[in-house]
């Protein structure tokens, strides 16, 4: 059963950072998000961070503000020499999650760097996760490293596969790869982003992962593919994903602090 949309974006107006890649034309309202929930018989989510913000992440503090913390939760993005008392500030506000959103050639930083080490210590020691986005082909041979830092690590968008053979699948052979998967999560949001049919990686996932490490996203407001889908599709696949097996309350309580009991 899936009970929570853990990837949306919500922003009340659009202001965007310097060289931002891309600034939608419209603002995403927490209260459209939230009426699409109530529509759709969920629970509650997660708020992302999205890049045209950059790492003012002004708009989730202010949306979570008002909203019930058992339910509802942030991820944030930060600098790499983000301190103490910012990712403290943040936590306290209602973030779980630090985001790396990689893809189109970002600079993917230097695991073994003083700055990534300092920073991965600070969330170590806050509990908060890392959250990655990145194609599959560059994130495969991240995998092993990414997974040993000693937080938990939740892969976005089932972790853009390149192969549509999924048994061919760089990132789906990483993770098969894997001694030990205990700390990677994926999210299921956003197959659109795909150019083809990632159902069989999603299911390869499914079989590999430990059970509860999958969660699933709307990923609204849809940047870049508005026309292309709605809520109520996205919902849709959700529910085709339940009927495979996928429930989510007790990654949503581990990585989020939402849901209650995940023995439950």
């Amino acid at each position: 059963m899936i009970q929570f949309d853990c990837h949306a974006h919500v922003y009340e107006t659009v202001r965007a950072v310097s060289g931002a890649r891309y600034v939608p034309d419209h603002p995403a309202p927490l209260s459209e998000w939230l009426g699409h929930q109530a529509t759709r018989g969920l629970g509650g989510g997660v708020i992302v961070q999205v890049s045209f913000l950059g790492t003012d992440n002004s708009e989730m503090c202010s949306a979570l503000a008002g909203l019930d913390r058992t339910r509802f939760a942030g991820v944030g993005v930060v600098a790499l020499d983000a301190n103490a008392e910012e990712l403290e500030r943040l936590a306290a506000a209602g973030m779980r999650g630090v985001r790396w959103n990689l893809v189109g050639g970002a600079p993917v930083p230097d695991l073994k760097a003083p700055s990534v080490q300092g920073l991965i210590a600070k969330l170590r020691a806050l509990g908060l996760h890392l959250e990655i986005h990145l194609e599959g082909p560059a994130l495969a041979p991240l995998l092993p490293a990414l997974t040993d830092l000693g937080v938990d690590l939740v892969v976005d968008h089932f972790g853009l596969p390149s192969e549509p053979d999924a048994s061919k699948d760089p990132l789906v052979r990483a993770v098969a790869g894997l001694a030990d998967r205990e700390a990677l999560f994926f999210k299921f949001a956003a197959p659109y982003r795909r150019p083809f049919d990632i159902r069989p990686h999603g299911l390869a996932l499914l079989n590999l992962l430990p059970p509860g490490h999958v969660v699933w996203g709307s990923d609204w407001p849809h940047t870049q593919h508005e026309t292309r889908t709605s809520y109520a599709e996205c919902q849709g696949q959700a529910a085709a994903w339940a009927r495979c097996g996928l429930s989510d309350r007790r990654a949503a309580t581990r990585l989020y602090g939402i849901g209650g009991d995940p023995a439950r």
